[in-house]
């Protein structure tokens, strides 16, 4: 692998720790946009561009999750009770979406992702907090919640947090503990993720040289390598930077990538 490429990795995983740990997000927005940009510069096949940017995107956010949660852990902002009830849903769906991700085309992959980064970013831009409204709900409409969480994170490779953070919001759980219990949620997702797209990619034909299903090993590696560094530090930002301001310029740096993405994809 040129050194260029390396330097790329190395870099793109420092930012998606930092933000990890700052915003309570997996950084699977900005990954598998660039994934896919650095995965189409090196010569990949253009059908499989996407699923290997998800896959690995994933397999990625597993160490960047365990780096985050410890963060938020010792700060006293994670409520495991609420983890335990949603994992086995999020475990199932995520898992199960993984399915449905692979056996789709990389367009209509890429125009859903790029639809939900816009959902994503139109919250950040415009502060959306929903009321608290109600109480958490008991164990099966944990289970249900972490379904469809986990459902649509394997779809576009994120921890879940654009979508747990305004649930429990929603259900009275304070944002300190609703962004560290969105973190470890974070994990299943991504352990069944990865998973998921490695199986579903286990006997795909013409993959890159370094990959294990849809999980492509040099950039997984090197990404992990310094993410797991950063988040906690972007953790401890969280508490000294002005947030409010970051968010909307991450989430301009998301409708940037997802344009650059669909460029890619459709256009290439």
């Amino acid at each position: 692998m040129a050194i260029e490429w390396l330097a790329a990795y190395l870099v793109l995983g420092a930012f998606v720790g930092f933000f990890a740990g700052l915003l309570g997000v997996g950084g699977g927005g900005i990954m598998v946009p660039m994934l896919i940009t650095l995965f189409a510069a090196q010569g990949f096949p253009a059908e499989q561009l996407v699923h290997l940017a998800l896959g690995t995107s994933m397999a990625a956010i597993v160490l960047t999750s365990i780096a985050s949660l410890r963060a938020h852990h010792r700060h006293g902002a994670v409520r495991w009770e609420i983890v335990r009830g949603v994992t086995p849903g999020v475990l199932l769906g995520t898992f199960s979406g993984t399915f449905f991700a692979t056996r789709a085309d990389s367009s209509s992959l890429a125009l859903f992702f790029a639809c939900f980064m816009v959902y994503v970013s139109l919250q950040m831009v415009l502060n959306i907090k929903p009321k608290p409204a109600r109480e958490l709900p008991g164990r099966v409409g944990l289970f249900a919640t972490g379904s469809v969480i986990g459902g649509i994170s394997s779809l576009v490779a994120i921890g879940g947090g654009t979508l747990s953070v305004p649930f429990m919001t929603w259900c009275n759980v304070r944002m300190q503990e609703a962004i560290g219990t969105s973190a470890a949620i974070g994990l299943p997702i991504a352990l069944a993720g990865a998973a998921g797209y490695l199986l579903n990619g286990w006997h795909s034909q013409g993959l890159p040289t370094g990959s294990i299903g849809y999980v492509y090993l040099p950039a997984l590696l090197l990404i992990s390598l310094v993410s797991t560094f950063t988040a906690p530090f972007g953790a401890r930002m969280a508490h000294r930077l002005p947030v409010p301001t970051l968010k909307k310029i991450f989430a301009g740096v998301l409708l940037l990538l997802s344009a650059k993405m669909l460029h890619t994809v459709l256009g290439g």
